[in-house]
């Protein structure tokens, strides 16, 4: 019989949860809020920390493709060992004062958060645990074993449709940003650029709070340009703004990476050259 899943004990489950509430308080302009979230942030998945050292374990299965099988069994293997290492009294007692915490600043309705990769993130939880029957504990890694394999999903999706709106642009930010030329690079771009090389050295949770609050104000660009009375009175410059707006939408629930910063510049060279004209 299956277990069921407790989301309250599942260390990368209350980081998303947190990661989410701090987009909605960023999106809503909530600096209090924003503020309370990060300190909670800071506070439990600081580098060194109990909860952190989890974290990275989940996330060790959950952001990797393109394994070997071998290989894919020695890290589920590995992970797993390193969780049942970790003093589980201890994580236990920092997951409840965790929960605590989202509780007084979210309120309970921040479990019930829409986390896109929560099924999987429900699996690892799973196999970690010493509790699932062993047929189906085995059955579990097989799954994720063969996800580990998998590679990523080749299929076009709104996101890839970003490098057709304009190839000019959009390749000669690449180049810009290949080559370093940042005299040629917009402000915000130049900001973009020196937050994503700084935020290696760190969490990186400030430069998310950075990129949700550009993608925001991104958005409320692309908005106004909407409502542009000569770019309406063009068809496919309309076409072109709801292509990039839905690509904006996207960000915010994807992983930060070297091509979501890309794209992101592009945009912000389509809105600088539409505020031109």
């Amino acid at each position: 019989m299956k277990l069921k899943h407790n989301k309250k004990r599942n260390t990368a489950f209350l980081y998303e949860t947190l990661v989410k509430e701090l987009t909605k308080a960023v999106v809503e302009k909530d600096s209090y809020k924003k503020a309370k979230i990060l300190d909670t942030i800071k506070e439990f998945f600081s580098k060194g920390s109990l909860l952190r050292k989890e974290l990275e374990l989940y996330q060790a299965i959950n952001e990797t493709t393109r394994l070997d099988v071998y290989t894919a069994e020695r890290l589920i293997n590995e992970t797993k060992k390193q969780f049942l290492e970790l003093d589980r009294k201890r994580v236990f007692n920092s997951q409840t004062r965790l929960i605590e915490s989202i509780n007084k600043i979210t309120g309970p309705s921040a479990f019930s958060n829409f986390v896109p990769n929560y099924k999987t993130l429900a699996s690892i939880a799973q196999i970690f645990s010493d509790s699932l029957p062993a047929k189906e504990k085995v059955l579990l890694e097989r799954k994720i074993v063969g996800r580990l394999i998998a590679k990523p999903n080749s299929h076009t999706t709104v996101e890839d449709k970003m490098e057709h709106i304009d190839n000019l642009v959009f390749k000669k930010v690449i180049e810009n940003f290949n080559q370093k030329y940042n005299g040629q690079l917009l402000t915000e771009q130049q900001e973009l650029l020196n937050r994503y090389i700084v935020s290696f050295d760190d969490s990186d949770i400030e430069f998310k709070v950075y990129v949700n609050e550009e993608i925001s104000r991104i958005k409320e660009s692309l908005s106004y340009l909407a409502q542009d009375k000569d770019i309406c009175q063009d068809p496919k410059m309309v076409n072109k703004l709801h292509e990039v707006t839905d690509v904006a939408h996207k960000f915010q629930t994807r992983k930060i990476d070297a091509k979501m910063v890309e794209k992101i510049m592009a945009i912000q060279s389509l809105i600088a050259e539409c505020n031109k004209k």
